[in-house]
């Protein structure tokens, strides 16, 4: 019996690589509902294609993000994921690009969140 295939550039014997897989929410409208500019998103894919070798950006089907803000409301917002996985988690470069990203996007917080993967 053969051993299967294990993908391209994998032997059967490779051991999985540890990664850490950050994911950004980026809203897809302002806080007057007006989308904002395409080319917001593609600076952020550049920056990050820069800065990591490659970003997945999930652009055709914004999920969508409900809340609670502090006064009970209940907010609702279409948010663009992108993704890039990393071998490291840089926690610095991670707060002061969520902070530029604030500032763009006009927002109190963007989400970036990060989960250890292993890349197969």
């Amino acid at each position: 019996m053969s051993e299967p295939d294990a993908g391209i550039g994998n032997a059967p014997d490779d051991r999985p690589t540890p990664m850490q897989l950050v994911q950004l929410l980026l809203p897809v409208y302002d806080n007057t509902h007006q989308p904002f500019p395409r080319a917001l998103f593609d600076s952020v894919r550049s920056e990050l294609t820069d800065q990591f070798g490659g970003v997945t950006a999930f652009v055709r089907s914004p999920a969508v993000g409900v809340w609670e803000d502090p006064s009970g409301a209940v907010c609702r917002d279409e948010v663009i994921l992108f993704e890039v996985m990393a071998e490291a988690l840089d926690h610095a470069w991670w707060r002061d690009y969520r902070k530029q990203l604030e500032q763009r996007f006009k927002q109190e917080e963007i989400m970036i969140r990060a989960s250890g993967i292993a890349r197969l």
